[in-house]
């Protein structure tokens, strides 16, 4: 695991030349190859021009006078970890891959210029150590081009940005950012090099089986620290996510609350004080004023003033009964004195009152099923059995407990059943005319509470113990067919075939309680992807499709293929 690097160092007047002798060369600097050659890719590489006049003249005039212990430029020293640049051999100090330092030098490179543009006085790219590393000058001069280098490097979520920026800016390269929110001290670039002088050639005293000894040593600790580093970075991910959520379920705590508060009805004691009434002293919940005596129970009330004897339910009746005024009236008193919050707050009050009345009080309209014309009952039987491919036995059993019937414009009627067998609706199938596309379900149906279904196999009283899925109800009534025809002896547990055309009209409570359950969705791009949200909902669903567009194909695909063959042939739907 290869990590970005960055490290700076805040640099007094007085510490201008130290540091440019080392960084220039200017002094003897152990561990330094003299034989290699170091690259100034910011600044003028023949100028004579020393670092301070340099940054002297990038200040310029200040509007304050500079203090004496003021910051007059900043180091920063950019590296990876060894790892990057000698991925084969991380020990092996002073050697480097060119294309991957030229790779962390572009990038590296165009951080410090969008970041720091022409404030960065000097930059060099030093190669002659163990691990290429770059010293950058930088001013921190800020936006109105003042001294000041609290503004960008004071404190430690000023420094996390730094860390982060430079880590996004090399991320690509394969380079990853340290822990965030570490406990590690941060390193002065006075021990950077420990990091860059990484693999340094052991004492040349020790002999080979010792040296052999160390270098086996070293690459077992840094294997070690690698596997750590991994185990601190995803525990620190980890924790990371679960702060998220955190934030994210306080945000949606807050936004429940919020829509409680407005689903409250305001306080019919306030709303009476706001009306100038004010509370009988022997009793609690009786409100006196303007000739009303008015008793307060919960959000009730009533007035029991002598010619009055009225009552009502609601900040808003509350309103118009003791101003005498109409509805909008006391939505714009109410608005005046509880604001725009308060008189939605009595709106929706209101409202759900006025909801409540109606249904305790309107009786609903029940299901009313297709009329049955048993006159064209044959029109749809031929269709059935002979377009359709459907058992005239199995056909014949449905009309009998009238499951399917025709009605009078020769439709075929599917009857919809709750899972205890009451009829809630009717999916409706036309039947005449060559290319008939006329389907969909009779008014009124109750489609998330009701299916068509039936039950094969096994003993009448056996509970369900598979169910299969079908789109339609003439595809529930073909995957039926073909696994009446294709069972080969094995008793058969009890099956409900059942129709239902979307994720939606799913009876989850009852299918969660079986284990085997097929989804028999046509094979085409919509099938596949209800299939596949059926399947989200019911884990253990197992999804079947078709050789054919649906599963009617497949039976009429069959029953030809049988009048050639004369033997009947297995579909493989499990049961």
């Amino acid at each position: 695991m290869a990590y970005a690097i960055a490290r700076i160092k805040k640099l007094k007047r007085s510490s201008l030349g130290g540091s440019e002798a080392h960084t220039a060369r200017q002094r003897e600097t152990p561990n330094a190859d003299r034989n290699k050659k170091n690259i100034r890719f910011i600044g003028n590489q023949n100028s004579d021009e020393t670092l301070d006049s340099l940054v002297i003249q990038k200040i310029g005039e200040q509007k304050r006078k500079i203090r004496p212990d003021a910051v007059y430029a900043v180091e920063i020293l950019l590296t990876a970890s060894p790892e990057y640049f000698r991925p084969d051999c991380p020990t092996q100090a002073g050697y480097y891959e060119a294309d991957k330092v030229q790779a962390w030098l572009t990038a590296s490179q165009q951080w410090l210029e969008e970041n720091y543009s022409d404030r960065i006085v000097r930059a060099e790219l030093h190669l002659d150590e163990a691990t290429p590393h770059i010293h950058a000058y930088f001013v921190p001069l800020d936006e109105q081009r003042q001294l000041r280098a609290k503004h960008f490097f004071d404190g430690r979520q000023k420094m996390r940005q730094f860390q982060d920026s430079y880590s996004a800016a090399t991320e690509h390269l394969g380079l990853e950012r340290g822990i965030k929110g570490s406990k590690a001290q941060h390193q002065d670039i006075k021990d950077f090099y420990s990091i860059v002088n990484a693999g340094i050639e052991p004492n040349s005293r020790l002999t080979q089986s010792q040296m052999q000894a160390k270098a086996a040593d070293r690459d077992r600790a840094q294997t070690r620290k690698q596997e750590l580093e991994r185990t601190a970075k995803a525990l620190a991910q980890e924790n990371e996510r679960l702060q998220q959520r955190i934030q994210e379920l306080e945000a949606s705590k807050n936004q429940w609350l919020q829509q409680a508060t407005l689903l409250r009805e305001l306080a019919l004691e306030d709303v009476a004080w706001q009306l100038g009434l004010d509370r009988d002293g022997n009793q609690a919940n009786r409100w006196k004023g303007h000739g009303y005596i008015i008793n307060i129970d919960g959000p009730k009330f009533y007035d029991f003033a002598p010619g009055s004897q009225k009552g009502g339910g609601g900040a808003i009746d509350l309103v118009m009964h003791v101003n005498n005024c109409d509805f909008k009236k006391a939505i714009a008193w109410l608005s005046d004195r509880f604001g725009e919050s308060g008189v939605m707050r009595a709106a929706i009050a209101r409202t759900k009152e006025e909801v409540i009345k109606i249904v305790q009080q309107q009786s609903i309209q029940e299901f009313t099923p297709p009329a049955e014309d048993e006159s064209q009952w044959l029109t749809v039987r031929s269709y059935l059995t002979r377009k359709r491919g459907l058992p005239e036995n199995l056909v014949t059993a449905l009309f009998e407990s009238r499951l399917v019937y025709a009605d009078e414009r020769k439709n075929a009627v599917f009857g919809m059943r709750s899972l205890s067998g009451e009829v809630m609706g009717a999916f409706v199938r036309g039947t005449v005319g060559e290319d008939n596309t006329f389907m969909g379900y009779a008014k009124g149906t109750k489609r998330a509470d009701s299916w068509f279904y039936l039950k094969l196999f096994g003993e009448a009283d056996d509970d369900i113990e598979r169910v299969i899925l079908c789109k339609s109800p003439i595809d529930t009534l073909s995957v039926a067919a073909l696994e009446l025809k294709t069972h080969s002896g094995e008793p058969p547990v009890r099956t409900m075939y059942m129709a239902v055309d979307s994720p939606q009209s799913l009876p989850l409570e009852f299918l969660r309680k079986i284990k085997r359950i097929g989804v028999a969705f046509d094979n085409d791009a919509l099938g596949d992807e209800a299939a596949r949200a059926v399947k989200e909902l019911l884990p253990q669903a197992k999804i079947v499709m078709p050789d054919q567009r649906d599963w009617n194909q497949q039976l009429l695909a069959t029953l030809e293929r049988e009048q050639l063959e004369h033997k009947p042939r297995s579909l493989g739907l499990r049961r």
